[in-house]
């Protein structure tokens, strides 16, 4: 006979595993710190015109190039200009531009996919044709000649990255899709008689999230270095405005005699991909050890 431990120790193990399931991901202070990360610089970018920053844009000619000291903690620029203050308004620049395109991207990616996955026949095959053909195009060369197109600015860049994630999106909704609308519950609702939309938005859309959202962490990291680079180009938001890529640009000639002028705004734009990819990475963990535990 079972005794009454036994009995009650699969039931106390089940109540358990949400918590060794958040521990099995969580356990490492990777995340801990790459989330202290994100929520400072975001939470100094939100805030940066009430802080009390000095201009980004206006500079004392008298000390260029100034290194970092207990008046300019990140030193000056090549004009004068805190870097500390144009990094902290450079990083408004890059998460703007981060989530408005990623945004973009799932919005209109995950419509697409769950489209084509659901539809499938003349549907599926014209979606992703498009999306074959977007994605044929070099992704940096396709974004600085739409971005030539439209003209620099905030607007345009974010417009141009996000069109640009679309087809990735939708690849990963369609290839969820194809194996959703083939579940029992899929199945039911149809038998039922309900109507597309509802199959669509109340079935098959909340079993898609978790990986769309997923992969829309990553992409941050993603749109970041996309910006960064357009930026380095002289195609994202227009001078004297600061961005991480255009400071980097503009200051690379005094690499030799001013290398914090580059560097400071290289490394935090390292850090800040560095810490989305592990909180991507980590994400990517969860939801799987998610569904294998399910």
């Amino acid at each position: 006979m079972r005794s009454a431990a036994s009995v009650l120790r699969p039931a106390q193990e089940r109540r358990r595993a949400p918590a060794l399931l958040w521990l099995r991901v969580h356990a490492t202070p990777a995340p801990v710190l790459a989330t202290a990360w994100l929520v400072l610089i975001v939470l100094a970018a939100i805030a940066a015109p009430w802080i009390g920053l000095r201009s980004p844009i206006d500079g004392d000619l008298m000390d260029t190039l100034t290194p970092p000291n207990a008046d300019y903690w990140f030193g000056t620029d090549s004009l004068g200009r805190d870097i500390f203050s144009r990094s902290i308004y450079g990083a408004r620049v890059s998460f703007f531009v981060a989530t408005g395109s990623v945004s973009i991207g799932l919005l209109f990616g995950g419509a697409l996919g769950l489209a084509a996955g659901y539809f499938s026949g003349v549907v599926d095959r014209i979606v992703m044709g498009a999306m074959t053909v977007v994605l044929c195009f070099p992704a940096l060369i396709l974004a600085i000649a739409i971005v030539s197109n439209l003209g620099p600015g905030l607007g345009n860049v974010t417009i141009t990255i996000g069109f640009l994630f679309v087809p990735a999106f939708a690849r990963i909704g369609r290839a969820n899709t194809l194996v959703f609308r083939e579940r029992e519950f899929v199945l039911a609702a149809q038998a039922l008689g309900a109507m597309v939309p509802r199959i669509l938005l109340r079935e098959i859309l909340p079993n898609l999230m978790p990986a769309l959202l997923s992969y829309a962490l990553v992409m941050l990291s993603v749109a970041i270095l996309a910006e960064a680079a357009l930026g380095f180009l002289g195609l994202s938001v227009r001078p004297p405005e600061p961005s991480w890529g255009g400071m980097v640009a503009s200051e690379r000639g005094n690499l030799g005699e001013a290398p914090h002028a580059v560097f400071i705004p290289a490394l935090l734009m390292f850090l800040s991909v560095l810490a989305i990819n592990i909180l991507g990475e980590r994400a990517r963990r969860w939801f799987d050890i998610k569904s294998q535990a399910l």
